[in-house]
C-alpha cells in the first residue's frame, strides 16, 4: 500500500503532490474534530497526552524529516556546512515568534490571551491559536516536495510522504484539542467541528507556497527546511508542551511526548 501511495506521487506534478499531501494532513484533523459528534467531553488527561505525543512527533519530525537533510545537502564542511541549517532555524523560530506577539490568540486552556488586544471572541482566538501551529507543519511538507520538484537528490516522494504521514498522525489529537474545549463550552456540535477543522486549511496554502518558493529558488531549499524545523520547534517548546503541564498529568504528557517522537524517528527511518 505505502509503495503504490509513493508510485502515485512520483507520477504527479510535486506541487500538486504537494497539495494532496496537505489536503490528507487537514483531512486529519477534521477527523479528529469530528470527535464532537459522538462525545461532548474528553478525559484530560488523554488529551495531555495526546498533545505530548503531538509534540513527540513534531520534535523528530524537525530533525529527522527537515534539520538533518538541510545539513546533508548544504556545500562546505565544518561551519559552513551547517551555516544555513543555523540561519533558517533562527529565522523560522524568530518567524513564530513575531506572530506569536502580534496575531492575537487564546490557548487551549481559555487562560492565557496573546498577541494584539482584540474584541475578537474566544472561539476565534483559540482557533488562531492552533493555525500557528499548522503554518509550520504545513511549510515543511510543501518545501520537501519543492525540493523534489528542483531535482535536488537529497529530497524524496517517500521523505515526503513519510512526514505529510506523521504531521498528519499528530494533527489528529489537534483536532480534538480544538473541538472539544469549543463543544464543552456549550458550542453545537456542528460549529465546533467546522471550527475545529479549519485551524488546518491553512496547511495546503502553507504547503504550496513552500514548494513553489523552492521550485523557484532552489539554493532556498536547506533554509527553507530549517526554517519549517524551528517554527516547529517554537511552537512545541513555547505552547504545546507548556499546555500538557497546566493539570497533574505531566507524566502522561512526558510519555506521550517520547511514543510521538518514536514514532516519527521510526516512520522517518524506516520509510523516508
Amino acid at each position: 500500500m505505502y509503495q503504490l501511495i509513493i508510485d502515485y506521487f512520483s507520477s504527479i506534478d510535486p506541487i500538486l503532490a504537494a497539495l494532496y499531501a496537505t489536503l490528507f494532513t487537514w483531512f486529519l484533523t477534521a477527523l479528529g474534530a469530528s470527535f464532537v459528534f459522538f462525545f461532548k467531553n474528553m478525559n484530560r488527561m488523554v488529551l495531555d497526552g495526546m498533545l505530548g505525543f503531538t509534540g513527540g512527533v513534531m520534535i523528530a519530525a524537525s530533525f529527522w524529516s527537515l534539520l538533518a537533510p538541510a545539513i546533508d545537502m548544504s556545500k562546505g564542511e565544518g561551519f559552513t556546512k551547517v551555516i544555513p541549517a543555523a540561519v533558517g532555524f533562527a529565522l523560522g523560530a524568530l518567524f513564530i515568534f513575531g506572530l506569536d506577539k502580534v496575531l492575537p490568540h487564546l490557548h487551549i486552556n481559555f487562560k492565557e490571551t496573546e498577541g494584539i488586544k482584540s474584541p475578537w471572541q474566544r472561539t476565534t482566538l483559540l482557533v488562531l491559536a492552533i493555525t500557528l501551529h499548522n503554518i509550520p507543519e504545513g511549510l515543511a511538507v510543501g518545501v520537501l516536495f519543492g525540493g523534489v520538484a528542483a531535482g535536488i537528490p537529497e529530497a524524496s516522494i517517500a521523505g515526503a510522504v513519510t512526514l505529510a504521514i506523521g504531521i498528519g498522525i499528530q494533527n489528529f489529537p489537534e483536532g480534538i484539542a480544538v473541538s472539544m474545549p469549543l463543544r464543552r463550552m456549550g458550542m453545537s456540535r456542528w460549529k465546533s467541528f467546522m471550527y475545529g477543522q479549519s485551524s488546518a486549511i491553512v496547511e495546503p496554502i502553507a504547503g504550496v507556497l513552500g514548494a513553489v518558493a523552492v521550485t523557484f529558488f532552489t539554493p532556498l531549499l536547506p533554509y527553507a527546511l530549517a526554517f519549517a524545523a524551528g517554527a516547529m520547534i517554537f511552537v512545541v517548546v513555547e505552547e504545546v508542551i507548556p499546555e500538557t503541564q497546566q493539570d497533574k498529568n505531566t507524566d502522561i504528557a512526558t510519555l506521550g511526548l517520547i511514543g510521538g517522537f518514536i514514532v516519527m524517528m521510526t516512520l522517518d527511518v524506516a520509510l523516508g
